[in-house]
């Protein structure tokens, strides 16, 4: 085909990535990489290749591999710490604060079941260095509140409000870190199935509530 002088070239077909979308689709290509191998291990040209976004691109939106980690770390608990601020249970009796929590950290955590093996990967290979300066703190405060406050109230045995928060999440979150194992042992179930999740929830909640109450 030749061209006229004159002739206008129709552009519209190219494609246009908007930097927003682009930076988006990055960030979920690299959580999955960083889900499944961690920092040390994830590799950014394999990032690229699953997005079909130039490396470059993402050295340009995120300056390195470790610029591109902390991104990951802070949107996905972005979501979650938001939630879980927005939940207004200051005003609450502290196991109905402490219920509605562990709902609300659950029904995240169903909806991205990648962010408990992204914080498992952070300690064993990082020892927690970028998990100390994320919204993750801030989510463990909330927690360590609510205990502090059933105490206080005496509705809540005496229990150390720090190490209860370290079991209660270990509780919540175990299940998501062991799925590959788990699977094996329940012929036929499918763990990450809305059955299952549902299921998970609720004994995680009983046995929560249960373990932290006074005796009568």
């Amino acid at each position: 085909m030749t061209y006229n002088k004159g002739d206008k070239i129709n552009n519209s077909k190219k494609p246009v990535r908007d930097a927003e979308v682009t930076k988006a689709v990055i960030l979920k290509a690299a959580q999955e990489e960083f889900a499944q191998l961690g920092l040390t291990a994830a590799r950014t040209e394999a990032i690229a290749a699953k997005t079909g976004v130039a490396k470059s691109m993402i050295y340009y939106y995120f300056k390195d591999k470790e610029g591109l980690y902390r991104a990951v770390l802070e949107q996905t608990h972005a979501e979650l710490l938001q939630t879980l601020e927005n939940l207004e249970t200051q005003n609450l009796p502290a196991e109905q604060a402490l219920e509605k929590f562990l709902t609300a950290l659950l029904d995240c955590v169903s909806n991205n079941p990648k962010l408990p093996a992204i914080m498992f990967h952070e300690s064993v290979q990082n020892q927690g260095k970028y998990y100390q300066h994320s919204s993750s703190v801030s989510i463990d405060t909330i927690l360590i509140s609510i205990l502090q406050r059933g105490v206080e109230e005496g509705s809540f045995r005496p229990l150390d409000p720090f190490g209860s928060a370290i079991n209660i999440m270990g509780t919540c979150l175990f299940y998501f870190i062991g799925a590959g194992n788990i699977k094996h042992f329940p012929q036929g179930k499918r763990l990450l199935s809305k059955a299952m999740l549902k299921s998970h929830a609720q004994e995680a909640i009983s046995l929560i509530l249960a373990g932290v109450r006074k005796s009568s």
